[in-house]
């Protein structure tokens, strides 16, 4: 699996453009993907998604900054090298639809299939199949990666919202939910809970 995060400019990826991409390469995580770009020209810029990721409206318009076109392609050089390229992440239809509306605004090929692993569901049916109450925000789920990352021992990311540590939180969560190890070597000194532990 590929472990993705993107950073945006809003979270329509019709109008919004790509700011960052952050990837792990779940069967190798030392192998790591990270970039940055400027926003595509004529994107929308929403002051309320930059609060969130930390990006100014001068990073998303920086010129010195590749375009998003080109890292895209560096990402995709990347992935070539990687065996299993199924997309998995924190809600990855949103990483996944943003990449994709860039192949296609630029005709690069797209050949990611559209099946993805979603660490929200992993983590809410482990969750269900021990006896925890997910939690729940205006009638349906409130799971998000800080509750998932608590859930599976780990503090509160510092960077949240950076691409490169939110991927890397999310393969950690992924391989203590799922085998009941760690994953990533920085992670190393959380202990896995014991509801997470395998015999």
């Amino acid at each position: 699996m590929i472990v993705i995060d993107v950073e945006t400019t809003g979270t329509d990826w019709r109008y919004h453009s790509i700011l960052s991409i952050g990837a792990i390469d779940f069967d190798d995580p030392e192998n790591e993907f990270y970039g940055e770009c400027r926003a595509f020209k004529g994107a929308k810029i929403e002051p309320e998604a930059l609060a969130i990721n930390r990006f100014t409206e001068s990073d998303a318009k920086d010129a010195t900054k590749m375009s998003d076109k080109d890292l895209l392609l560096k990402f995709l050089a990347w992935v070539q090298g990687v065996g299993d390229k199924t997309i998995a992440g924190e809600n990855p239809s949103f990483d996944r639809d943003f990449l994709r509306a860039a192949a296609e605004r630029y005709g690069i090929d797209w050949t990611f299939a559209y099946r993805t692993i979603d660490l929200h569901s992993v983590a809410y049916a482990h969750m269900l199949a021990n006896g925890v109450e997910p939690p729940s925000k205006n009638g349906h789920t409130g799971l998000n990666l800080p509750k998932i990352a608590a859930y599976c021992g780990l503090p509160e990311n510092p960077k949240a919202h950076d691409a490169h540590d939110d991927a890397l939180y999310t393969a950690e969560c992924l391989s203590r939910l799922v085998y009941g190890q760690n994953l990533v070597e920085a992670l190393n000194p959380y202990p896995i809970p014991h509801h997470l532990s395998r015999p």
